[in-house]
């Protein structure tokens, strides 16, 4: 990488509504030239904004994992003045969030009661079996005026050995960052528990790309333990 830093590359990329990759492989010229280019050339939305609002009936605190730099305040999201992602044919995006339910103790420091107003009052909604509403705010190519799109997300608690391919590869792959990371949030996590969740997340996996990652996860082990044994 020498004097290429991710962070410059990611911020070219997105104040000109573009991507950027490393290439170091032919297998990775493939992926990006090929299996990823189309959603890089065909926009279908521009300025996409997401925004969720949980039911406090239901969670008493979350956590967002990554996207630290992504953030937007409250009131821009509603902002059409305000630049945000384009979306390309076939793009997906994925936001996992680490979520405590009503009743368990959240991991976060203490607040003195307000003196001059009281906690807000909940509404009937949040008597419902709602979990969440997300809110998606994309701009059409040819306006610049947004369009909103809302849902509501029943509670359904799903074991993660239960969930789908996709959201346990997806699972794996924030793990093992937040262990590369030496996260204060990764709890018992653990490069073995990485691994084992991408294999069962393996799913269809017809060019390889996370057979891969099962690869990095075993040299980043390999590589921690090194560290240790050479203290």
């Amino acid at each position: 990488m020498w004097n290429y830093k991710d962070a410059t590359l990611e911020a070219l990329a997105d104040l000109g509504n573009g991507n950027y990759a490393y290439i170091d492989s032919l297998r990775e010229a493939e992926k990006v030239f090929v299996h990823q280019l189309p959603s890089t050339l065909f926009t279908i939305a521009k300025d996409v904004k997401i925004q969720v609002e949980f039911n406090p009936a239901q969670i008493a605190g979350y956590r967002l994992i990554g996207y630290e730099n992504r953030l937007l305040r409250a009131e821009e999201f509603n902002d059409d003045k305000i630049d945000a992602g384009e979306i390309g044919a076939g793009h997906t995006v994925t936001a996992l969030y680490e979520l405590v339910p009503v009743g368990a103790p959240v991991p976060a420091g203490t607040v003195d009661p307000l003196i001059y107003q009281q906690t807000p009052a909940l509404s009937s909604v949040s008597a419902t079996n709602e979990l969440m509403t997300v809110k998606l705010r994309y701009k059409p190519l040819d306006s610049d005026e947004s369009k909103l799109i809302a849902f509501a997300v029943p509670v359904r608690a799903t074991p993660i050995e239960q969930a789908s391919p996709d959201l346990q590869f997806a699972g794996a792959v924030a793990q093992f960052g937040m262990l590369l990371r030496e996260s204060p949030y990764k709890g018992r996590s653990d490069y073995d528990a990485a691994f084992t969740l991408a294999k069962s997340g393996i799913g269809e996996d017809p060019e390889g790309f996370r057979q891969e990652f099962l690869t990095l996860v075993k040299q980043a082990k390999g590589m921690k333990r090194d560290q240790t044994a050479s203290r």
